[in-house]
């Protein structure tokens, strides 16, 4: 197996290996926040938040739908701090309709997930459900070893030399 072949291997399991996303918004004066939330995501890679709306994440994304999602290697794990694994995305985010099939679907894989926290937080009125739809990301193993993510289902990687 190739480089090329490892990473793209590698990659498709990375964020599997996380209970939880570090998400970055910005706010409707360009202040940005960075914070993180558990999440679940579906096999077209799309990541599904359950936040509150009095959360500064939630707010800057109901004025600005561009979030960042980071997936990266815990530290007390890595044999280099500069070159910690990660895998980060270029996402739109949309609100999923509260109590819609869609809706029930993924609070169930949230239930399957994490348990019966998911139930309380079900009825809290304020929480909402967000899909962060990637469109591009990046990910990165190490020293020159980083690839651009690209294709219909984020599923082809690109060596980057530059």
């Amino acid at each position: 197996m190739n480089k090329l072949e490892k990473a793209t291997v590698e990659y498709q399991e990375f964020a599997q290996n996380f209970q939880s996303v570090i998400i970055s918004t910005i706010n409707n004066e360009g202040v940005p926040n960075g914070s993180y939330t558990p999440f679940v995501m579906d096999e077209s890679k799309n990541i599904y938040i359950y936040v509150s709306g009095l959360s500064t994440h939630t707010q800057n994304i109901d004025v600005n739908q561009k979030v960042s999602a980071l997936f990266i290697e815990d530290e007390a794990k890595t044999t280099q701090i500069f070159a910690r694994r990660r895998l980060n995305y270029d996402c739109n985010a949309t609100l999923v309709e509260r109590e819609t099939n869609e809706w029930n679907g993924i609070v169930e894989k949230f239930q399957g997930r994490f348990g019966e926290i998911i139930e309380m937080l079900r009825g809290l009125a304020d929480f909402r459900i967000f899909k962060l739809t990637p469109y591009n990301g990046r990910f990165v193993i190490g020293f020159g070893a980083a690839y651009h993510i690209s294709g219909d289902n984020l599923d082809k990687l690109i060596h980057m030399t530059k």
